[in-house]
């Protein structure tokens, strides 16, 4: 039986957060992922933050970036656009969009720099508790293993099994779980370079529909759908807006992918004796728009380190890892819950008071671009925002 300090289970962006600070700080740390190769299949329209990624001390690194982003365009369902150009206003929440198949390796690659150990093809298949640690039971290439680790950490993805092994309430009901079916599509009509798209109304049911650019004709074109609000599949909802979206009509796909995207906010439990959760797992996905990558870092740096100092103090215990669950509210889940509520709003306007409202915000005047921002605005531009979220923004 192998033993390590800290087992992590998941190589997305915030399980290599999570390995690269608790080796940095010192333990000894082991990564394992399902998937043959760690970042595919992607599972995410690939957009980040240029302040997020220089928060968490991530370096712009070319080989993962397929192209920057300068503009974005919010798409009314009547057709009604609103332009916000970097050049007038400043795009805080946008910067690239990725190549998640690299960007995923690099950060696996950075974890194993600071001296974390990576196993793929590895599955977890349960785990039980000793006194002592956390015995997992694996399927390492086809073949049964165990692993003991003082500490586990579940960055598994929105299906979490850990969570669920661990006694963590990390379920969610339908209304809270959007659907998401997404494209890689070339042929794509942008008559802007550099442009952000986001389609919102019936098109896409308790979600919206995006244009991500990867290129002069090529973008990840795809959607996100609660199943309380409509009777199709995402993927239908898919089908339909790229045969009818004026810039996808002619355009191909080369890739499909679907998954589910938590969008409750953060988790009330993170921690438990031996264990802690991040990311997708933890639901450490905005509300409002769905972006769960730099979020998912942030957690999964503070992951690493606390259970890191764990590792120091020799206790693996829930009361000395709560400290995750403080820094995570403060950090990540208090302003996801005025995200959460605005959401709620969005989803209760029918399609003419957003054709409307994209009235007010074209005769708006924008210094700066965030969902914060766009909020407050959206706050004075309606009454009926006013009423329901003025308190928040």
């Amino acid at each position: 039986m192998l033993e390590t300090d800290i087992l992590i289970i998941g190589a997305g962006p915030a399980g290599s957060m999570a390995a690269k600070h608790a080796a940095l700080n010192g333990a000894e740390v082991l990564l394992i992922d399902r998937k043959s190769e760690i970042g595919s299949p992607k599972r995410c329209a690939e957009g980040v933050s240029k302040d997020g990624l220089k928060r968490l001390e991530v370096t712009p690194d070319p080989r993962w970036i397929a192209s920057e982003i300068n503009k974005v365009r919010l798409v009314s369902p009547n057709g009604t656009d609103v332009l916000l150009d970097e050049d007038k206003v400043k795009l805080s929440e946008v910067g690239y969009v990725l190549e998640r198949k690299v960007f995923d390796k690099h950060l696996a690659m950075d974890a194993a720099r600071a001296g974390a150990q990576i196993m793929v093809k590895t599955l977890a298949t349960s785990m039980e508790k000793e006194k002592d640690g956390i015995i997992v039971h694996l399927e390492h290439m086809g073949n049964p293993m165990e692993i003991k680790a003082k500490i586990v950490i579940g960055a598994d993805g929105p299906e979490s099994r850990v969570g669920r092994w661990a006694g963590l309430k990390t379920g969610l009901k339908p209304g809270n779980m959007e659907s998401c079916a997404q494209f890689e599509m070339v042929g794509v009509d942008m008559k802007q370079p550099g442009c952000l798209e986001l389609v919102f109304g019936s098109v896409a049911p308790g979600g919206y529909a995006w244009i991500f650019p990867k290129g002069e004709d090529i973008a990840n074109v795809g959607l996100g759908v609660l199943s309380t609000k409509t009777d199709k599949t995402a993927y239908q909802h898919l089908l339909e807006f790229v045969d009818t979206y004026p810039g996808t009509q002619k355009a191909q796909p080369v890739e499909l992918n679907v998954g589910g995207d938590p969008v409750a906010g953060l988790h009330k439990e993170l921690v438990t004796d031996h264990v802690l959760i991040t990311g997708d797992a933890a639901g450490m996905v905005n509300p409002l728009d769905g972006g769960g990558i730099i979020s998912g870092m942030t957690g999964g740096r503070i992951a690493g380190e606390i259970a890191a100092k764990a590792i120091s103090d020799g206790d693996y215990s829930k009361k000395n890892l709560k400290e995750y669950q403080k820094r995570c509210q403060k950090e990540i889940g208090d302003s996801f819950k005025k995200y959460l509520k605005a959401k709620e709003y969005l989803l209760s306007l029918s399609d003419e008071e957003l054709n409307s409202i994209a009235d007010a915000f074209n005769e708006s005047d924008f210094d700066r671009i965030s969902p914060t921002d766009l909020l407050k605005v959206l706050v004075k531009v309606s009454p009926k925002a006013m009423l329901k979220l003025g308190k928040l923004f």
